[in-house]
């Protein structure tokens, strides 16, 4: 990476960025891709530890892999930037082919060029929700089970016959007469 550093309002949208990374999530992150990759990883959630360790885009793929084995058909071991961002976009990809929504996934350059490792870390944990459906072990909150409910026709003509007044009335109460604050002069 050869980028100038950044000053003014880019270095504090930065800061704002960073700020809301949090190490208790990525270091869940990385326990979670250990267990599901079975590969020795540093469960340390510093932003470096974080970074250093899926900068390369390889173990991000072996977590889709182990989902959805074959998914990514061939993972690059080159540490050449544009492979390695390969790398990063088939984890990405992989990620909402398992079903993790697009508002939750990343910008290939959010970790690449380490912009914003906190929208890796929502990616990861959202995959990491999914893990059960997979087989696997998941993290953070139970995913909700669709729960479709089908009304006979009958039951929703039912609903017809309600008339609104029953549910209350202001018994004729409006707002004639109110006023708050000073009048509008003009």
């Amino acid at each position: 990476m050869n980028r100038a550093t950044k000053s003014g309002i880019a270095a504090e949208a930065q800061s704002k960025v960073e700020a809301k990374y949090s190490e208790q999530l990525a270091a869940e992150c990385l326990e979670w891709i250990a267990a599901i990759t079975g590969k020795d990883v540093d469960p340390n959630g510093a932003m470096d530890n974080f970074y250093e360790q899926l900068k390369n885009g390889v173990l991000l793929c072996e977590v889709i892999n182990a989902l959805k084995p074959g998914q990514i058909k061939k993972i690059q071991t080159s540490s050449m930037a544009f492979k390695c961002m390969e790398n990063i976009n088939n984890f990405v990809d992989g990620a909402k082919a398992c079903g993790v929504p697009s508002q939750e996934t990343f910008q290939t350059v959010d970790l690449w060029e380490r912009q914003n490792l906190n929208s890796v870390v929502i990616c990861i944990q959202s995959l990491g929700r999914k893990g059960s459906q997979f087989g696997k072990p998941s993290i953070g909150p139970k995913e909700a089970e669709k729960n479709v409910r089908n009304f006979s026709e009958e039951q929703l003509n039912a609903s017809n016959a309600v008339i609104s007044l029953q549910y209350g009335s202001n018994k004729g109460a409006n707002q004639a007469g109110m006023s708050f604050g000073n009048t509008r002069h003009m």
